[in-house]
């Protein structure tokens, strides 16, 4: 007589030790363990139907991968199932999601108190803090979270924590010159002819970006000013991207044009520049930022998340 199936534990393929686990992802080989086996029919990971090859089952063990496309939200049974010839028998599991991925958040100059938009994926209860500094969360989606910023959060790195790992952002709080919009006393003025965009998707940055078709040996130039109130800050980082590849020279206070020092590539995926002080000849004031294009063509450059830096 054949018995209805019963799951003891699950483990991890991977793990030497063989030690039982609660939870796994999405493409996670697990050995599930028991007995009733031999004439199984199905298994379930939160009502999803798993393929499993019969050659990895035993009467004792199924090897069996958990599909990535397996549901992971909060509202799935957090099941698994396995199912013979003579019955069928249910096992609390949960399938995890993947690790979180933070974007971006908005905005990056927020102070205590103001609600910040945090960009990504995978957010399943979350909790967001800011260098150990909690933030509350106000209401989150799988791809955005509401948060208020919390004290003590100024110049620290947002992370974002699920039950499947964390992830951060590289920009600190407070040092953005530009996010979605420009800081005062910083801008570029009309005149250069640029054009914001706002494309949550292609953004590197929250929604908003800019970009402008500059000639050869032509700029997109900002706007004259002054701050000398920099010296919590190590530097100057940029997101840039070209429709096609080209090359960019960073002018900064007006010096550096046509210097291959200060020139880097664009391609067309967004790509992180940064500059310290030091390289700047130890700047101890930002007047200006500009761009000039280096490569003698015409190319679209596309520009984000312009902000200092700290160690």
């Amino acid at each position: 007589m054949v018995n209805p199936p019963v799951i003891t534990s699950v483990v991890l393929a991977s793990d030497p030790d063989l030690e039982p686990v609660t939870q796994a992802q999405g493409g996670t080989m697990v050995i599930i363990r028991g007995s009733g086996f031999n004439t199984l029919k199905n298994v379930y990971f939160n009502d999803f139907d798993t393929y499993f090859n019969p050659a990895m089952v035993t009467d004792t063990e199924i090897f069996v991968a958990i599909d990535m496309e397996t549901p992971y939200e909060e509202d799935a049974p957090q099941t698994l199932k396995v199912v013979n010839k003579n019955g069928e028998f249910v096992y609390h599991f949960v399938v995890a999601p993947p690790a979180p991925i933070v974007k971006s958040f908005q905005p990056v100059n927020a102070v205590e108190g103001d609600q910040i938009t945090i960009y990504g994926n995978y957010f399943i209860n979350p909790t967001v803090s800011f260098d150990g500094a909690q933030a509350t969360v106000v209401s989150n989606t799988l791809t955005e979270i509401v948060a208020v910023m919390p004290a003590n959060a100024q110049y620290k790195y947002i992370t974002v924590e699920t039950i499947s790992g964390t992830a951060s952002w590289g920009t600190a709080v407070g040092t953005a010159i530009y996010d979605d919009n420009f800081y005062a006393p910083w801008t570029i003025e009309a005149w250069n002819n640029h054009v914001y965009v706002t494309d949550l998707a292609n953004a590197f940055q929250g929604t908003t970006f800019f970009k402008k078709d500059i000639p050869g040996w032509d700029n997109i130039q900002g706007n004259w000013d002054w701050d000398d109130q920099i010296s919590q800050y190590t530097g100057i980082k940029f997101a840039v991207r070209s429709d096609t590849p080209g090359k960019l020279v960073f002018i900064f206070n007006g010096s550096n044009w046509g210097d291959s020092n200060f020139a880097f590539d664009t391609t067309t995926e967004w790509t992180e520049v940064s500059f310290t002080w030091q390289q700047l000849n130890n700047a101890d004031h930002v007047q200006n930022i500009t761009f000039q294009e280096f490569t003698g063509e015409t190319h679209t450059y596309y520009f984000d998340n312009i902000t200092y830096t700290v160690d």
